[in-house]
């Protein structure tokens, strides 16, 4: 069944128009069809004495599988699925096998869905909760299974404990029928049921029982002070082949009697290809064809360095970008933009910020460039198509839209589409796109029985990445009696959604809340607000990048504060505190405050920087302590606290947040993406260095659990860091930096 995504986003909007008429989930569907279960696709080949109590969880002879759909990107996915399940089904963390399970609408992700409505966080009323029950509904229906925007925490937290604590208790009715005993008198332990008596059967041995009993639904879920495994550190399934050099990413797979390819698209992304001269490259080792594409050329050889040394050798007239062709032309749309042609949502106009027009006002711009992803995987993927169906062996964070993608080229049916999703490494947004799928489907068509593995050089993965949004924000301000009075804060950017969507050939109905991400939902009470953003159309295709739209907007708002703060004679920190008006977010800068002994003077050539950016549902505030050393700025220390409402794994989460920080700072301080000619000029990481080892500094971590709600912590890590870090350098030089990369501005040590 194709995945209709559209068909959540038509619904969520028609929530937010139609408001307090819609009553959510049942109105609009009707309340049987939002509360139907999706078919269990593990009951697909299922065999006698195999049992499956939900579509994640099986049990043989042979052992515990559980099945964890969220695709693990390196942030440790599979893990903590398997733990959630494991923690109610009384399994030890050796005890089962993990698979990632094939595409099914069965895994749906609805925690997604909230963030697709433009409401605050802390809106709770009508309007907004009947939004969000309506795309949370409209999610399910369509089988939207999606990883990303942080959410595989707060979508599997409740869900995959109760299928675990569901194969639990059916476990022990099929203990109670075959011995006779009283279900209530049966507890559970280490894989097995025990007996009142000190015996015990393995749940491998009532697998054949278990599959002839209707699962018992009615469970209650452990309380927290029972958990064995969640909220203590776990050794994450993956760290040993990890560690070994042992484990297999989709880069790594090979199939007996496959083919290697590489290619090459127009680098100016989206720009035609007018022909091609491949005589060269025909003649160089290993080559075995050469094959034209939609929009470019593929070679196939007998190995992956001689299909990209001979895709290189081919002579390729390339058409023109459909974008403008230099930077400085992409700045001028930005800097153009900000008028009522462009006008995408007011999301914030609270008092009169006009009536401080006539006083003195302190402005400033800010920019922020494009990025690549850059992730240490390129692009790969193993197709194999026998003119009926085919396999496809890949990492992606959208499998049932990667499946639909590869069924339509190849003119199957989605199901005739087997698709084994990977481990990979790395993505931070990249494995949301379709190149790598479209590509090897167009390459297996024409190579019908053969497997093909397809693998971008690095050069061609940099030249094609949908990057992260360029931003420019025009804020202006006042301050009065050691308080901001009021802030109009304008923001330019290309629409991340809209952008995406147009790929996936899905509409992108009303506002993109991308756009203000990191800046409307601020913990703030500022007396008078105005919060703009501007969509500026035909520039270079972009995508979701770590933290998406604030990764932008909070170095914006954030230095901001700061600049008005100091106007205003406040403490960069203190003065936060004293509009906060968020008991969490409030947590979150207290800690940091604690932890840094932020009080505490630092000397000459010295500074700290605070900044605390609200994203994906989580609070996370950062302090970063820098030293100017006269050789250039030494990022000496940072504090960072983050509220995602249970830490589930603290080893994990403080690593999360660690490569957050690291991926922040390392971003703001020496990379960007710039187009020439209409093309990329980063091609590889020696003009991408992001942050070297001598860069880095030592990183403590806090984990709050003050939130309502069980929250992701992937992406909330990364947009304090910036504004933190140029906060920091103007405590300790009085210098500004309204822009990054930073090293454009100062040197780092």
């Amino acid at each position: 069944m194709k995945p209709d995504v559209g068909k959540a986003r038509k619904i969520a909007r028609r929530a937010f128009l139609i408001g307090s008429a819609t009553i959510a989930g049942g109105v609009a569907f009707g309340v049987y069809a939002v509360r139907r279960p999706h078919a269990n696709p593990l009951e697909q080949g299922l065999g006698a004495d195999e049992a499956t109590f939900n579509a994640w969880v099986k049990i043989s002879p042979d052992g515990v599988t559980l099945i964890a759909p969220h695709t693990d990107l390196g942030q440790g996915a599979r893990s903590l699925q398997a733990a959630l399940i494991a923690e109610e089904l009384d399994l030890e963390l050796d005890q089962f096998n993990v698979e990632p399970g094939i595409p099914s609408p069965a895994y749906y992700n609805t925690a997604t869905a909230a963030g697709e409505m433009p409401f605050r966080a802390r809106d709770d009323g009508l309007l907004a909760e009947s939004a969000r029950g309506l795309a949370s509904a409209a999610f399910k229906l369509a089988g939207a299974q999606v990883t990303g925007g942080s959410t595989t925490a707060a979508d599997s937290y409740t869900k995959l404990r109760h299928a675990g604590a569901v194969a639990r208790e059916t476990l022990k009715v099929a203990a109670a029928r075959r011995f006779g005993i009283n279900v209530a008198e049966l507890s559970t332990a280490a894989g097995a049921v025990l007996f009142p008596d000190g015996g015990r059967v393995a749940y491998t041995e009532l697998a054949a029982e278990a599959a002839n009993i209707e699962p018992v639904n009615d469970v209650t879920l452990r309380d927290p002070s029972e958990w064995r495994l969640l909220g203590n550190a776990m050794q994450r399934i993956d760290v040993v082949a990890k560690s070994t050099g042992t484990q297999d990413y989709g880069i790594d797979l090979s199939v007996d009697g496959m083919v290697h390819a590489s290619l090459r698209t127009n680098p100016r992304q989206g720009g035609a290809m007018n022909g091609f001269d491949a005589a060269a490259a025909e003649t160089m080792p290993g080559v075995q064809q050469v094959l034209a594409l939609s929009d470019g050329v593929a070679v196939i050889a007998d190995n992956t360095w001689n299909a990209i040394q001979a895709v290189n050798a081919v002579d390729i007239d390339w058409g023109p970008a459909p974008y403008p062709a230099d930077m400085e032309e992409h700045w001028s749309a930005l800097s153009s933009a900000f008028n009522d042609d462009y006008l995408d949502r007011r999301w914030r106009d609270e008092g009169d910020v006009q009536q401080f027009e006539s006083a003195e006002l302190l402005s400033a711009e800010c920019r922020a460039p494009y990025l690549a992803h850059a992730p240490l995987e390129p692009l790969s993927a193993l197709t194999q198509f026998d003119g009926e169906s085919a396999d496809l062996w890949v990492a992606h964070q959208l499998p049932r839209f990667a499946q639909q993608q590869v069924a339509d080229i190849l003119g199957v049916d989605a199901d005739g589409v087997r698709l084994h999703n990977q481990y990979c490494g790395g993505s931070f947004g990249h494995r949301l796109e379709f190149d790598n799928v479209r590509y090897a489907a167009e390459i297996a068509r024409q190579l019908v029985g053969t497997p093909v593995k397809l693998t971008f050089s690095r050069e061609e993965d940099f030249s094609q990445d949908y990057v992260r949004q360029i931003a420019m924000a025009r804020w202006r301000g006042s301050v009065d009696d050691g308080r901001i009075r009021s802030l109009d804060i304008e923001l330019a950017a290309p629409s991340i959604v809209r952008s995406q969507s147009s790929r996936i050939g899905l509409p992108a109905a009303g506002p993109d809340n991308q756009l203000p991400a990191g800046v409307w939902d601020a913990p703030y009470a500022i007396p008078n607000l105005r919060v703009s953003t501007y969509a500026v159309p035909d520039l270079a295709p972009v995508s979701s990048w770590r933290s998406v739209g604030a990764s932008t907007g909070g170095f914006m708002l954030e230095t901001a504060v700061d600049e008005l703060l100091e106007a205003a004679g406040a403490d960069p920190l203190l003065g936060r505190l004293a509009m906060c008006d968020d008991d969490v977010a409030r947590g979150v800068l207290e800690a940091v405050a604690q932890m840094s002994d932020w009080s505490t003077p630092l000397g000459p050539g010295r500074g700290r920087g605070v900044a605390t950016v609200f994203s994906f549902g989580v609070h996370a505030a950062e302090v970063i302590e820098v030293t100017d050393t006269g050789n250039g700025i030494r990022i000496d220390k940072v504090y960072v606290a983050a509220d995602v409402g249970k830490v589930l794994d603290p080893m994990n989460f403080e690593r999360q947040v660690m490569g957050g920080v690291v991926w922040g700072l390392g971003h703001a301080m020496n990379c960007e993406t710039t187009y020439a000619d209409g093309m990329a000029e980063q091609r590889n990481y020696h003009q991408f260095p992001g942050m070297r080892m001598n860069q880095c500094p030592e990183i403590e971590v806090r984990g709050l659990e003050n939130s309502s709600r069980v929250l992701g912590i992937g992406e909330p890590p990364v947009p304090p860091a910036a504004p933190a870090l140029a906060n920091a350098i103007y405590a300790a030089t009085g210098q500004r930096l309204r822009e990054m990369p930073f090293n454009k501005f100062v040197d780092f040590a």
